[in-house]
């Protein structure tokens, strides 16, 4: 691979970043504050045609590639997770499954309003009692002539709260376990649908999570994603692709650590001299900018892969892998830099500390992603 980005990548880059920090730097403490979702940033990066950057401009996407996606994200989320994240899980989790076994009748009916700022998405898979076993899920769809029936309950449904229409998996053959799980394009406006519990997280706060609950949600047969029993297969490509956009927030994150950190070791001052010329404080910024660059090539040749259609799984899971605890780790190091101020509500790595977290967890935790890069290596 050439890890040299294209002049086009290069320039959007540049257009991601200088988004971010007109839109996203000012106000993403405020809405981690307040835990607010800026529907109105969402607005401005459908103008940018950011929220579809991988489909085609038939469906209201880009055309771009998915390198050209994380790169976006990763600018994003250097500013704000949260929107990173958003960004993220809007186009791998929502939009690709249905781009990926969605009829042409799917696709221009929602995948385009989606992508054009006009419907938010949420990808609903996970349950009280099935997270890393997508195959102990209870939420069923029974069809009774030509309506399916959905009954359970979804929980930590990231948009839950604030989504016009779900991708939802249920079990359509219990007999079957995992390959009884089926997947559904299901609208608010089919109704029987109602937000449970809504979830105040430790980090991405701007970011919308709740439970999403079907009580006898009626939609017609046609809504069915693919076809009976291919539920799980939806499920484990949307996440392979979800996982390049989680390893792009990581690296967003971790490259805002890292700046905070330079920027601040040059400014503060002990013993008459900056903190930066210690040796402890540089071996600190050496392992993250070391870090920040592998996390970097792991997630770039990801996309590319995928890009190329060659075989991404392990490689998503890889850099989901290292990117999400290399930040983990990192951020905390960043406020062991910043010393007492880092710890102090409001100051950005603290926020940064908080975000970096969940990126180890959802989509897939450090400990699933191994057991997918073990059953890649092992056969």
């Amino acid at each position: 691979m050439d890890f040299k980005l294209t002049e086009e990548q290069e320039l959007i880059r540049a257009s991601a970043r200088e988004f971010a920090l007109k839109y996203l730097e000012p106000i993403a403490a405020e809405i981690d504050e307040e835990s607010r979702f800026p529907m109105e940033v969402m607005t401005k990066l459908a103008e940018m045609d950011w929220l579809g950057i991988p489909y085609p401009a038939e469906y209201g996407g880009a055309g771009a590639d998915y390198l050209t996606f994380a790169l976006v994200v990763e600018e994003i989320s250097r500013s704000c997770a949260s929107t990173g994240f958003t960004l993220s899980a809007t186009t791998g989790l929502v939009m690709n499954p249905i781009y990926q076994f969605g009829t042409e009748e799917q696709k221009k009916q929602y995948i385009t309003p989606i992508a054009k700022g006009k419907k938010i998405g949420a990808f609903a898979l996970t349950e009280p009692g099935a997270g890393t076993d997508p195959g102990a899920a209870t939420t069923t769809a029974v069809l009774e002539g030509d309506t399916y029936v959905i009954n359970g309950t979804k929980t930590f449904i990231s948009n839950g709260p604030i989504a016009d229409v779900f991708v939802v998996i249920a079990v359509t053959d219990k007999s079957k376990g995992a390959r009884g799980l089926s997947g559904f394009i299901v609208p608010k406006e089919a109704g029987g649908i109602s937000v449970g519990k809504h979830f105040q997280k430790m980090g991405l706060r701007a970011s919308q999570t709740s439970e999403i609950i079907f009580k006898d949600c009626r939609i017609p047969r046609e809504n069915l994603l693919g076809k009976e029993g291919q539920g799980f297969r939806i499920a484990m490509q949307s996440l392979d692709t979800g996982r390049i956009g989680i390893a792009a927030q990581a690296i967003g994150i971790l490259q805002a650590a890292l700046d905070e950190s330079i920027s601040y070791s040059k400014e503060r001052v002990q013993f008459g001299k900056p903190i930066s010329v210690n040796q402890a404080i540089q071996w600190m910024l050496v392992d993250m900018a070391t870090d920040l660059a592998a996390a970097r090539f792991l997630t770039y040749y990801a996309a590319d892969c995928k890009d190329k259609g060659l075989p991404s799984s392990k490689e998503a899971a890889m850099a989901k892998l290292f990117a999400s605890e290399a930040v983990s780790r990192h951020a905390s190091k960043a406020v062991q830099i910043h010393g007492g101020i880092g710890y102090v509500k409001g100051t950005k790595v603290e926020r940064l500390m908080r975000d970096a977290k969940i990126t180890e967890i959802y989509e897939g935790t450090s400990e699933a992603q191994r057991m997918v890069i073990a059953g890649n290596i092992l056969r």
